[in-house]
Order: C-alpha cells, then structure tokens, then sequence
C-alpha cells in the first residue's frame, strides 16, 4: 500500500499523474485523514464527488498522538525540518508493514528513506 502526502495529491490534481492514476485504479493507495483534511482546505474541482472519493479510499492506520510523540522520540525524528503531519504519516506506514510513503517533500523524503519506508518510482 502507498500513503500519498499532500504534495503528490495537489500534483495529481493539477494534472493527472499516470503513476497515481494506475496505483488508484489498483486500489494501492491508502488515504490519511489528515491528508483528507488538508485537501479539503483547498480548492477542489468537483468538490462534493471528490472528497467522496478520498472518503472511500482504504485508510491508512493512524497514530494516536501520544504514540506519535513517543515516536518522535524514540527515532530523534526532532530537529528533522519535518512537521506534525508528516509525522502522523510517517507512523502510518510504521504501523502497517509493507506501508510505504510518496511524498515530493525533500526533508520528510529523507526521513522516510532513512526509515526504509520511502515509496521511490521508477
């Protein structure tokens, strides 16, 4: 399963990545509320139709926040340049195994490299 961040849902939006396009048709991509919440900030085509769709995609396994916190500390995620979010997503793929992380974020592409979790294209 590939957690997409926000970045790479933007990216998608503005235009179709045939990458996602087949991971989504595949049904390999798994949805962060967080990340539903952030794209629901924006502006949307097709709004209601969408965030249905981001709704009924498989959900990723979230973090409570005092796991994210003990996380945090426990693999010196601090002083990375990476926020709360990334975090959430990052003990997302930690909680599932095989769960892998797309992000166009340089620092939390790094972290997730380090971490073996970095979903890298080919």
């Amino acid at each position: 399963m590939i957690l997409a961040d926000t970045s790479v849902w933007i990216d998608h939006f503005r235009a179709v990545n045939p990458k996602m396009r087949d991971l989504l048709a595949r049904e390999q991509i798994a949805m962060h509320p967080i990340v539903a919440a952030e794209l629901a900030l924006g502006s949307l085509r097709n709004r209601p139709s969408t965030l249905l769709y981001l709704d009924l995609l498989p959900q990723a396994q979230v973090a409570q926040l005092r796991e994210v916190r003990h996380m945090i500390e426990a693999l010196a995620l601090y002083a990375k340049g990476i926020g709360l979010t990334d975090v959430h997503l990052v003990a997302s793929c930690l909680l599932t195994p095989g769960t892998q992380l797309w992000t166009r974020d340089a620092k939390l592409e790094r972290v997730a490299k380090a971490l073996g979790i970095l979903f890298e294209q080919p």
